[in-house]
């Protein structure tokens, strides 16, 4: 044993050496695998870290392989300075067991990268907190960002609040850049070719460098470094914003952006704001930047550090900017769930589905990532590629509201502070409270970080003492309307407000799938988000989708999103050309270009060529559209006249049919843009796989949960407990450290071999909804009615061909009662909004047995309830095999651009009957017998009235057809939709809700009548009982419209009645029925003050009383063109006027047309708003019966013989008074060559009223400057032939001022207004809308 001993002991020494000698060779040699892997770094740590705007979300990979995954508060100063600093420090010091205090920089040399997304720029836009700095503009548009479009985001706000824009101080460039017309008449200078296309530009003025120089030197003095350039055409022609960066650079600019730069796109407005946004956050993201880096070794000197960009990529720190950092956060979240619920097998496509605290995010991807390329955040319209993420009003913050007879979900939150009122702050109910009280949450398993002192549990006794009180609101109001209600529960009530949430959420993702042409159903829904587990089997189920997916990290996914995203450089440039065989190899050559330029920008960040990857688009639209798809091209070069990269054409093709349900042969295809994506990825995600445990899963308790039925037994599962071989049958739920799932009865949940979460949906218990009203069944059907209308709308917008109906969507769908009474409409376009009523209703009584099943009935006339002549309306009846009489009707009403007449465009200013307005359709079967009568209408069409000199046939046959075509398919989807709506409820249910719904409506308006009788008691009659209101207002030809309002304020209802309104005139003003009534319901919607159905019932409380053959009842030959846009803005005047609602607004739509046989243009004008008893009225903006967006200026130049020399606001000619009207504004056109120029404008003679003392808006102006020649005054309106150099100049009026001013001398300048204004609304909590279902929302209201 002895003589063993030494032996061993040697053994074991020579096996310990060669342990070591193995090691350090396994070592050595995994190293070396790692580096000619590219040097990816799998031995050091890799962090991927969302910074949100509550809590920071982290996802580290560790060098042995394991992952970790923690939470923080995005701020908490108590306990550290930077929540992605400290959560780095913590894993390295836990992981490595070596200390890293907090007061010393990070030691880095274990960190391979960091990926980071963060809401700083975000936050900064929506507080307005960014960067004080100046924009630098072409001068003549001094305003223009302030006007922007000129339309408003909510059109029934009196109070127009529109987010403030970003500049404190503002410099005049004097400078000029013309395009080349072929056919100008002006006389310009040589022209010369601009730097990206071959298109040729004549520079008229070059930058005035000594009063530019002088006017930066005033906004250094003031402390402002930072400067937004945008020049007119520098898209095209950069150099005069290159020098104009280079001077202010030179003085001591310190941020300079320029909108040739950050981004090179047509439309000086969109890229404007988007020049503003990077020199407004970039700074702000450079500081907090610079914070970040140092509390790290060196400032992260050899660690790649990358942060998330709006369009899903990552980019190096160095080249992280404010205009590409609005969506850094969510967009890791879009690429966390497409590279792990999407499936290359089965190409099923996945629905985004991120529910938060204030609002929820909604998105779609199908093998690629869905890009939208100008979307407008916080009042800021951004041009550049970002995801579609779609932001809904409906988060667990989101509060509830019982209004009217209507539960109500936000859009209003509870936010952080005070919260729900579950967090014992004070808070109000939501949707957080609702779920609580249903047992879907278990305040064991939430931290005790509640209550004042942030140490208390959830507290579900305040949330059920707060559901008593609503739900004892609830039963009342029922009680009151049904003597023999039943009463509801608590539970009953908080699951109504589940699902009117739930039903809100689903509107926008049918709208996101079924406007591109997408089965919703044939979507996997893939949740994620700390709120969105709780409803997505319900969410599924009313889509009828068949699977959820949830993966392991949904709590986290932003932050796993950033692990597994591409770095991406992108590279753009303007094209401007057709495509064609003679312009591909041109188009080739600058593809090549970018594409060197993309991959040697990735290859000095470290990248070898074959980890680079480089797609090429080309932004392509049809000739005379304003509809572009970015497309990709299709294989490869397999055709003449083909790019060298593929197919464009074919994408380009393939995506307008599915889109848009056609394409237009022998249509040029233009290329606006030229663009190039470059990716590169050495990302890494999470490849452990979840063992199986050959056991049944462990039940961690049961509780009671609430579902439609009752309540049940509900076995609650944690996810960590959980394996592979595990299957969770409902109802039942997994808790995660992150978020609550809940799998509702009849469906079923698996574990997969990855640890995510799949469900099976099932069909689930239908509820049994009978006839009587049951009032969250009305807040249900409320949004199921207005989803149809909204869907026949996408029809109607995807299968149209013309400009209005299909870009600027001025059209409205609606559904009707048996009795033609308005159920919903969509969208809500001022001037249709009671006019279709009276159309169904005039068919009902003109047709009536005649009305037969297939028949599609069109109609303008005003006397068959018409606006104006070029608004045409489709009407279908519906009918059922148990009745003989139609059970609904579907109608619709689209703007075409020409029906003949005397004018194209069929707007005559002058016109003195209806048949000099075009082509007139009373009751015409478009479709009969199920055929389409495209013969017979096109003979209407196409033939004017030949006893009328200079009438016109239609002037674009082919589009009226095309257009027409569409809306009789988008009364067919809504009859499939209704139709479905009936199968499932019954006919009798559906048609008694259409009954509750009006009746809602009229419960609605009135309340408002008695609360507007009650404020004016000293004009009370006791002999009547009746309240009486009076006011009149002028036409400027002298016409009066007077009204007479009585109120019953025990009853509330009101006769209205203009009788003394002048008799009709021998000219356009005449304003139909319809118009009127259209009218009232605006107005009574605005007082109202909230969302309420609009439909027949807001006039049900209503007695309208219009004289026969006055101005707002003509005989049925009258002309009414300026009756539509003109009187009907007087009559809303006269109705605030009578309530004492608000001073005038400009009352004038600022009509103006300029064309001649080849071309015409039409467009309306801002001017100023009304003020209020609490609020200035906004300048420079739309109002009431309009909110139509203005040609953007480049556009203009673009396709017009025309030159815009000034648009701005006109200075003092808002009111004065306690609160100020809004000014109006100045625009000047100069002509090219010689054209016919018509206008149709009032306030030209009576100025804006204003109220309670404040003074009138100034009048309007139009004026024409002769090319060396006279001043002429146009009046209102006026036909006249204008030549080449001859300039019109409007003036339009401003806004009457409310309330008498104490002191004139002391009320704010237009700056400090908007800038006390802005501060006021520092802490509201409503979400902030954005993606491609708001932009289409905004467009549809903007007429």
């Amino acid at each position: 044993m002895n003589v063993l001993t030494p032996l061993l002991e040697k053994f074991f020494i020579f096996h310990q050496i060669f342990n070591k000698i193995f090691l350090r060779f396994i070592t050595d040699f995994a190293s070396l695998c790692l580096q000619n892997m590219g040097d990816s770094g799998f031995n050091k740590f890799q962090f991927s870290i969302d910074r949100g705007g509550t809590f920071t979300d982290v996802f580290a990979k560790c060098p042995n392989g394991k992952t970790r995954v923690m939470k923080l508060l995005s701020v908490d100063p108590n306990n550290y300075a930077d929540a992605p600093t400290e959560a780095i420090r913590r894993i390295l010091e836990e992981e490595t067991g070596t200390k890293m205090p907090p007061s010393k920089p990070i030691d880095t040399s274990e960190i391979d990268f960091i990926r980071m997304g963060t809401t700083v720029a975000t936050n900064a836009l929506l507080e307005r907190k960014g960067e004080r700095m100046a924009l630098a503009i072409t001068k003549g548009f001094k305003d223009l960002l302030y006007i922007g479009n000129q339309s408003r985001p909510k059109i029934f706000d009196l109070k127009i609040e529109i987010p403030d824009v970003l500049y404190e101080e503002l410099v005049e460039v004097d400078e000029r850049i013309i395009l080349h017309q072929k056919h100008c008449e002006l006389g310009l200078n040589e022209p010369i070719r601009g730097e990206h296309t071959d298109e040729k530009l004549h520079v008229t003025q070059e930058v005035d460098e000594v009063t530019l120089r002088k006017d930066l030197q005033s906004v250094l003095d003031k402390g402002i470094k930072s400067l937004a350039v945008v020049l007119m055409h520098s898209y095209l022609y950069p150099n005069h914003e290159r020098k104009v960066g280079e001077i202010a650079t030179e003085m001591g600019f310190t941020q300079v952006s320029l909108s040739s730069v950050v981004m090179p796109m047509v439309k000086i407005v969109s890229r404007g704001f988007t020049a503003c946004v990077d020199a407004y956050l970039t700074p702000c993201i450079k500081q907090y930047l610079n914070g970040f880096q140092s509390g790290f070794d060196e400032n992260l000197k050899d660690v790649k550090l990358l942060f998330m960009q709006s369009d899903g990529g990552l980019t190096p720190v160095d080249k992280f900017t404010g205009s590409k950092a609005i969506l850094s956060g969510p967009a890791g979240g879009v690429v966390g769930y497409a590279l792990t619920a999407y499936s290359d097998e089965n190409k099923l496509p996945v629905i985004g589905f991120d529910m938060g605290g204030t609002s929820t995010d909604v998105s779609r991807y199908a093998g690629q990532y869905e890009h939208i390329f100008e979307t407008t955040t916080a009042g800021v319209t951004i041009q550049a590629p970002q995801l579609d993420i779609n932001t809904v009003a409906a988060g667990g913050g989101s509060m509830l509201f019982f209004r009217s007879g209507l539960f109500v979900v936000g859009p209003e939150s509870a936010g952080a502070h005070p919260g729900p009122a579950c967090y014992k702050k004070g808070g109000p109910l939501t949707v957080t409270d609702a779920n609580l009280c249903l047992g879907r949450l278990l305040p064991s398993h939430f931290p005790k970080i509640f209550g004042p002192k942030e140490n208390e549990a959830l507290d579900i006794a305040v949330t059920r003492q707060k559901f008593t009180e609503m739900t004892k609101e609830v039963n009342q109001f029922m009680k009151s309307q049904n003597s023999s209600h039943t009463q509801l529960s608590i539970e009953e009530v908080a699951m109504g407000f589940i699902e009117v949430a739930n039903e809100s959420m689903c509107r926008p993702i049918r709208a996101l799938t079924q406007a591109k042409g997408h089965d919703t159903s044939r979507h996997v829904l893939a949740c994620f988000g700390g709120a969105g587990g709780q409803h997505a089997c319900a969410i599924a189920r009313s889509l009828g989708m068949s699977k959820v997916y949830i993966h392991k990290y949904s709590g986290i996914l932003s932050a796993y999103g950033m692990a597994l995203a591409d770095v991406v450089h992108e590279a753009q440039t303007p094209a401007l050309c057709e495509y064609s065989k003679e312009n591909v190899s041109s188009i080739d050559s600058q593809l090549e270009s970018l594409i060197k330029q993309c991959t040697e920008e990735l290859l000095s960040q470290g990248f070898k060529e074959d980890q680079i990857n480089c797609e090429p688009f080309l932004n392509l639209k049809y000739d005379g559209t304003d509809c572009a798809l970015m497309c990709s091209p299709q294989g490869t070069m397999m055709k003449r006249n083909t790019s060298t990269h593929g197919d464009f054409l074919a994408t380009f093709t393939s995506r307008y049919k599915t889109e848009f349900g056609f394409i237009i042969p022998g249509r040029k295809v233009m290329v606006e843009d030229i663009r190039v994506r470059g990716t590169a990825n050495y990302g890494v995600g999470d490849e452990n796989k979840k063992e199986k445990s050959g056991k049944p899963p462990r039940i961690e308790t049961t509780t009671k949960c609430y579902f439609t039925g009752g309540s049940k037994d509900t076995k609650v599962y944690l996810l960590e407990d959980l394996y592979s071989d595990h299957t969770i049958t409902g109802p039942a739920i997994i808790i995660d450290k992150n978020s609550t799932i809940l799998v509702e009865p009849d469906c079923t949940a698996v574990i997969t071999d990855e640890g995510d979460i799949c469900i099976t949906i099932g069909d689930g218990i239908h509820k049994k909804v009978d006839t009587e009203l049951d009032s969250i069944q009305l807040s249900i059907f409320s949004h199921r009615f207005m989803s149809i209308a909204e869907q026949m709308g996408r029809i109607l917008q995807r299968t149209s061909i013309s400009t209005n109906i299909k870009e600027r969507l001025d059209f409205s769908c609606a559904l009707f009662d048996p009795d033609g009474g308005l159920v919903s409409n969509a969208p809500h376009i001022p001037v249709h909004l009671g006019a279709m009523q009276e159309a169904v209703q005039y068919q009902m009584r003109a047709l009536g047995d005649d009305l037969k099943e297939g028949d599609h009935i069109l109609s303008n006339h005003p006397c068959a309830g018409g606006s104006h002549l070029p608004d045409l309306t489709v009407i279908t009846p519906v009918f059922h095999p148990s009745k003989s009489k139609p059970i609904f009707f579907v109608a619709n009403r689209g703007h075409h651009a020409d029906i003949g007449g005397l004018v194209p465009g069929s707007m005559p200013p002058n016109s003195k009957s209806i048949h000099e307005e075009g082509a007139v359709f009373i009751s015409f079967k478009l479709v009969k017998d199920g055929i389409f009568q495209e013969k017979q209408v096109s003979k209407i069409l196409k033939t004017p009235v030949k006893k009328i000199p200079g009438c016109s046939g239609t002037r674009n046959l082919h589009d009226n057809l095309a257009d027409l075509r569409a809306q009789v398919a988008a009364n067919q989807r809504g009859i499939k939709l209704v139709t479905e709506l009936i199968d499932y409820y019954g006919l009798e249910v559906v048609q008694a809700y259409m009954k509750h719904i009006q009746e809602n409506a009229e419960v609605a308006v009135r309340d408002m009548l008695k609360d507007i009788a009650q404020k004016n008691k000293e004009k009370y009659n006791s002999s009547t009982g009746l309240t009486t209101l009076e006011s009149e207002d002028f036409l400027d030809d002298g016409s009066c419209i007077k009204l007479k309002i009585e109120l019953d304020g025990g009853k509330g209802t009101a006769l209205i009645d203009f009788t003394g309104t002048g008799s009709m005139v021998h000219g356009n003003l005449n304003a139909p029925r319809a118009v009127t009534l259209s009218a009232l319901i605006y107005c009574l919607r605005c007082m109202v003050g909230y969302d309420v159905p609009l439909n027949q019932g807001c006039l049900a409380p209503v007695k309208v009383n219009i004289p026969k053959w006055s101005l707002l009842d003509p005989i049925e030959d009258a002309a009414v063109i300026g009756g539509n846009t003109l009187t009907s803005q007087r009559i809303t005047d006269v109705v605030f006027r009578a309530f004492q609602t608000c001073a005038a607004s400009q009352g004038c739509m600022n009509n103006v047309t300029f064309g001649d046989a080849k071309v015409g243009y039409y467009e309306t004008i801002a001017g100023g708003a009304g003020a209020g008893p609490t609020w200035h009225g906004r300048s420079g903006v739309h109002t009431h019966m309009t909110n139509t967006r203005i040609t953007d200026p480049e556009i203009l130049e673009r396709r017009y013989a025309v030159i815009l020399q000034r648009f701005h606001l006109n200075p003092s000619t808002g009111g004065h008074g306690r609160y100020k009207g809004g000014d109006g504004v100045r625009r000047e056109i100069l002509f090219r060559k010689d054209l016919v120029l018509s206008v149709l404008c009032e306030r030209r003679v009576f100025s804006p009223y204003g109220m309670a003392g404040g003074q009138p808006g100034a009048k309007g102006q139009n004026l024409l400057i002769r090319h060396n020649g006279p001043m002429i005054n146009l009046g209102g309106k006026n036909t006249l032939d204008v030549h080449a150099g001859d300039v019109f100049r409007l003036l339009s009026p401003g806004g009457g001022g409310y309330g008498t001013a104490e002191d004139e001398n002391s009320e704010p300048s237009e700056a400090k207004r908007r800038k006390l204004e802005n501060d006021g609304n520092s802490t509201n909590h409503e979400f902030v809308p954005r993606g491609s279902i708001y932009e289409y929302q905004q467009t549809q209201q903007a007429h």
